[in-house]
């Protein structure tokens, strides 16, 4: 009826309504390092394919400097043998070049004296020439060697954990290169939030995360720092992935709190449950 009064039990149900708090948005995901990540290829060689691998000085999960060596090719003996081979003929050239210009002096007073035909003259000349061609040639490629040289050797281009090795020791390098590196000074967590929850996550928001599967005590702390404009299908599936892989979902970004992301810094691609902290 228009204009009836509520009663007593009315109005106290409206009000229960009214002040009913907001739940928490729960959600899966897994934890990434939050900066570099890079997959890291073997050279080329000279027939256009990548040497194998010699040997493998880490391990996933192990931690490692800008600048360490973290595998060995099998090119490098060659190398050694063909830069060794280019330094002695270098040698040999310098010393003939060595020789020709005395010789190349001693013509010279001699044709000035009119011992000597100025013809012999010009064909010393033309010998050093060529000499002093042949020694910047050889220059170059002991050059191109030392490159090939330093290159054989697979090095860290950041201070930063091994997140997976992709080549082995006897291996040829694929497509994917032989290890990706991930600098895990800071962490993030990539969050799959249902699009019929995203209206309830917004940016600046706390967020407690768990292990799914125990793979750390505790919880880790941090905030929303991104929200994708895309709704797309889900990645990270649940335990039982028949019910949701089909799911739309929307990726949140959360940063961990720098105390958190040194207590998962190995952790990376660790499957993570996501409470999204209401106001």
């Amino acid at each position: 009826m228009i204009g009836r009064k509520l009663t007593f039990k009315e109005e106290s149900s409206l009000s229960a309504e009214v002040v009913r708090p907001i739940e928490a948005v729960a959600a899966l995901g897994q934890l990434s390092p939050l900066g570099q990540v890079r997959k890291l290829a073997a050279p080329i060689s000279g027939f256009g394919g990548s040497p194998r691998i010699k040997e493998l000085l880490i391990q996933e999960g192990e931690q490692v400097k800008e600048g360490q060596v973290l595998a060995i090719f099998d090119n490098q003996p060659k190398i050694l043998a063909d830069l060794q081979i280019a330094r002695a003929r270098l040698d040999i050239i310098n010393e003939k070049i060595i020789a020709q210009k005395r010789e190349l002096n001693r013509y010279k007073e001699s044709v000035l004296q009119g011992a000597s035909p100025k013809v012999l003259l010009d064909e010393k000349n033309d010998l050093l020439i060529e000499l002093l061609g042949f020694s910047k040639e050889t220059n170059a490629e002991i050059s191109s060697l030392e490159v090939d040289l330093f290159d054989s050797k697979l090095r860290s281009p950041i201070d930063g954990v091994i997140l997976k090795v992709y080549t082995r020791e006897g291996e040829r390098p694929g497509e994917d290169g032989v290890l990706q590196v991930g600098s895990v000074q800071r962490m993030e967590a990539l969050i799959e939030v249902y699009e019929s929850d995203i209206s309830r996550v917004f940016l600046g928001q706390n967020v407690s995360l768990t292990s799914e599967n125990g793979g750390f005590n505790g919880s880790l702390n941090g905030r929303v720092n991104q929200i994708s404009p895309r709704v797309s299908q889900r990645v990270v599936l649940a335990t039982d992935p028949t019910g949701d892989a089909d799911a739309r979902i929307v990726e949140v970004r959360v940063i961990l709190d720098p105390s958190s992301a040194l207590l998962v810094d190995r952790f990376t691609g660790m499957k993570v449950i996501a409470r999204f902290k209401p106001l």
